[in-house]
This record gives structure tokens, sequence and C-alpha cells, in this order.
């Protein structure tokens, strides 16, 4: 039987998007859900009866051709072509999984009774999802701003039968999909494609499979560091609770205490050290990792809100017998959120980058380049180098797009967020970072391998359970291979606690 959702009013967690996208749930709409569509189209139908006054765009053209007044029979029209003219997407394909979580959440989004959407096209969103019928929806075009109107319509298109979707695995025409499933194009009415477009979809859609992400990587930066600082045969003082108790930031508590346990019952740490402190690479990882920590936390508090919101425009209050023409399809939010976290994610790499130039440099008892024959093996040597690339790239990516701003649509959108951007530049840094990690274990258990003490016992596990995947290294090898085998562990091991 299978796992089925039901959209409601009910606030979509992170926890339970994991969930349904992880565990193939069914979408359906709850009894509420039904009602309060329902009931907002009602009201908008019956308003349209009786309404003198042009209503933007319900009545009127869009953007600067906000003054044009549409004649009643010509609204359908309106709002078909409202959703042709702005599929105008250029670049790379959003990844399936990012274009199903923009319909998940805009099926969500017009389920809370604001949007005066048809019943039968919420449903038809539903269906798309369900039957894993994706629409291709491409990375450039929309400034954040009036919604992100040119990827909403790529993924709208195929209500109306148009555009292309991912289908049993395969890029497809829509319209013979249609037909296999006896489906009728829907027939917008008004306001509707507005209502399909507005929104902030794309920016939230991203914000959240970026955030999943790193909530797992987060963790990961943290048994990872803790393997480097085992094997570079560091000291545990600068992670000790009271020092960190009187620099009470949360990310901070939380990393040092997490190092501690991770290392708990190591002979490696226990042993005498020679040395009196540790590079800051090392020494300051509850301090950096715990700043990405609470960033992380913020801006997952920022996507909280904004998946359970109503972002289209105009607004409709039926109860208060208004339709409001307001801003809340503006990125603004997402849009420093994801330049903020692009900035936290890249620095967890940048760190972990110099550990893995230490672990090389022959320090400590370790060989140069982590290979007991270097010069006739050059080791380890150019992962760093991939490393200082990825790192390098991840900084150039975080200039922030929240900075600029192009007005369009004759200056009426005379201020956008470019949180798109932010968007696709923020999934590139966290896909980099889950590279910089997977080099840096790779460079870690490699680096073990020479020590006579042994790591803790948690460490040990993970380490044995590594090797199946990825072996230690006697002599020059293909080492891309090894880094992509690294890349795969990291994104497939799972650690429930320490």
């Amino acid at each position: 039987m299978n796992n089925i959702h039901y959209i409601s009013s009910k606030a979509l967690t992170f926890d339970r998007i994991k969930e349904i996208m992880d565990n193939d749930y069914t979408l359906a709409l709850s009894e509420e859900a039904i009602e309060k569509i329902t009931y907002c189209r009602n009201y908008l139908d019956k308003k349209m009866e009786n309404q003198s006054e042009p209503i933007y765009g319900i009545t009127t053209g869009f953007g600067a051709l906000h003054d044009k007044v549409i004649s009643i029979n010509q609204l359908s029209q309106l709002q078909r072509n409202l959703v042709v003219s702005h599929a105008c997407g250029q670049g790379d394909e959003v990844e399936i999984e990012i274009a199903r979580l923009m319909l998940l959440l805009k099926a969500h989004a017009l389920s809370l009774g604001h949007s005066g959407v048809q019943l039968v096209t919420v449903q038809r969103i539903l269906d798309l999802f369900n039957n894993k019928i994706t629409p291709v929806v491409y990375q450039l075009g929309s400034l954040g701003a009036s919604g992100d109107l040119s990827p909403l319509a790529h993924l709208f298109l195929p209500l109306l039968g148009l555009g292309k979707v991912y289908y049993k695995g395969e890029k497809q025409d829509t319209k013979p999909i249609m037909s296999e499933f006896a489906w009728d194009a829907i027939t917008l009415q008004s306001k509707e494609g507005l209502a399909l477009l507005n929104g902030t979809q794309f920016m939230s859609a991203h914000a959240v499979h970026i955030l999943l992400k790193a909530f797992r990587l987060s963790k990961q930066a943290d048994i990872i560091s803790a393997t480097s600082l085992d094997a570079y045969d560091g000291r545990i003082e600068p992670f000790i609770a009271s020092l960190h108790q009187i620099r009470p930031h949360k990310g901070q508590i939380e990393t040092s205490l997490a190092i501690r346990t991770i290392l708990d019952k190591s002979e490696l740490i226990a042993q005498p050290k020679k040395h009196v402190q540790d590079p800051y690479s090392f020494r300051c990882v509850p301090q950096v990792h715990g700043a990405s920590k609470d960033t992380i936390r913020y801006v997952a508090s920022i996507i909280d809100t904004e998946i359970n919101s109503v972002t289209d425009n105009p607004t409709i209050f039926p109860d208060e017998d208004l339709i409001i023409s307001g801003g809340n399809f503006h990125g603004q939010p997402l849009a420093l959120a994801l330049d903020f976290l692009s900035i936290a994610l890249a620095e967890l790499g940048s760190i972990s980058e110099r550990r893995v130039y230490r672990l090389i440099a022959g320090d400590r008892g370790l060989p140069p380049f982590l290979v007991a024959n270097p010069g006739l093996n050059s080791g380890f040597m150019i992962p760093q180098y991939t490393a200082a690339s990825i790192v390098s790239q991840n900084k150039q990516l975080c200039t922030p797009s929240s900075i600029d701003s192009i007005p369009s649509s004759n200056e009426q959108e005379d201020h956008v967020s470019m949180g798109a951007n932010g968007a696709t530049k923020a999934l590139r840094v966290v896909n980099n970072l889950e590279r910089i990690l997977a080099i840096e274990l790779f460079n870690a258990a490699q680096a073990m391998e020479f020590r006579d003490a042994k790591t803790s016992p948690f460490l040990q596990k993970i380490l044995a359970d590594f090797r199946k995947a990825v072996p230690f290294i006697t002599d020059d090898s293909i080492m891309y291979e090894k880094i992509d085998a690294s890349v795969q562990f990291i994104q497939s091991y799972v650690v429930t606690e320490y």
C-alpha cells in the first residue's frame, strides 16, 4: 500500500518533505484543502459577475500592461497566453527531484485557499507528481521577483498539453502522455495562469533541496574533520566543554560536543603530544563549523516560513471580500538567505581543504603525500589540487546575487531579488562541498593507516565501511575513480547518532 501525504493547512516540514521524496509518497488533497480551494474559487466567480472595476491580472494585462482591460470572454485566453508567453527558460535543465519539489510546494501553496484556482488544476498538479511525470524546467530565466515566472511557466505547460516532460526515464512531448492517461488539457479560468506563475517555488524548491543536503553534510563534516584530527595526531583540548560555555554560540557548543563524542575512547587522541597546539583548521573546527551550523539553522527558518506561505498575486481573501495586488512573490527573503547559505557552506569546504593540505605535508610522522614511497609515487598530491580548485570556484560563486537588480517590464518591476540565480549558485556550492569533504575523507582514511594507535570505535566502524568502497593506496593509481567512490560513500552513508 502506498504512503499518502494529504495536503492541508498543516505546515510542511523538512523532515516531512524528505519522507515524501525518499519514500515515494502519493499526494492527495485533504477535505480541508478541497473546501478551501473550492470556497475561494466560488468567491472569485461570484465576484466577477458583479465586478465593474478592473482587477489586476484578472481582468487586466500583466506587469507594464496592467492598465489594459480585458473583456470577460477573453479571460481564459489571457491566462493561457500568460503561461505560453512566459516559458522563456534557457540553460541547463533543473534536476528532476527539484522539479518534483516545485510541484509539491506549489500544490501546497495553492491549497491554502487564497489563490482562486480550480480544484481540477491543483488535482492535475498532483497527477503529474504521483505518476512521475516531471516537467522540463530550465535554470535560467527568473529574476526572483514577480515570482519565478519563467521556470513556473515551464513547470505548468503540461497542464495545457504543451511542453516536454520526463516520463519513464525519457524526455517526451506532453501530448502523447496526456492521451495515455486520457487527460484533457486544463482550460484555465480567470486568475489561474497568474496563480501558477507567480510564486517563489523555483527558489524555495532549490533551497529545500540544498538544505536537506546541508543538514547531512554539516554532520558529516564533523565526522570527517574528527577523522583528520586524529590522523594528524591532534589535541582534544580545543574541544573541551568549558571553553565553549564561555562563548556559548549554539553551533559552536554542538560541534565541540560532536567531536568529543566521535573521538570517545580513541587511543590516538589520548596519547601524549609533542606539539602544544594545532593549526586553526583543526583547533577552530567548533568555531568555524559551528558558525555554519547556525547559518544553516537561520536559513532553514526563513525557508520554513516561505514554503508554508501564499506567494502568488493578486491575493484573495474571501471572508474579507478583498482582492489585493501586493508583493508576496518578491524573493528578497530567499535571495538574502541563499547568498548567506552559500557562504556558510563554502566555508565548510574552505577549512576542509586546509586540513587536506596538512595531512599531505609530511608533518607529525606522516609520509609526504601519504604514500610509503614518495618520489616514485605522487600519492595524494593532486587530490589536494582538485580540492583547492573546487574551493576557489566556491569562493567565486559566493559573490552575492541579491545585491544586483535589473528593472524589467518597462520599469513597472523596478527592483528584483535575483534570488533564482542565488539558488542555482547555492546548489553548485553544496555539490562542490560534497566533493571537497569526500576528498578529505579519502586523505584522512589514508593517513590513519600510518598510525600505530587506534582511533575511536565509532570512527573504526566508519573507516572499515569506507575501505569496502575505497582501497588503501600503496602505489599510484587512477585517483578520480577513488574520489568518485568517496563521494558516493558519503552520499549513501547514514549516521543517525554519534
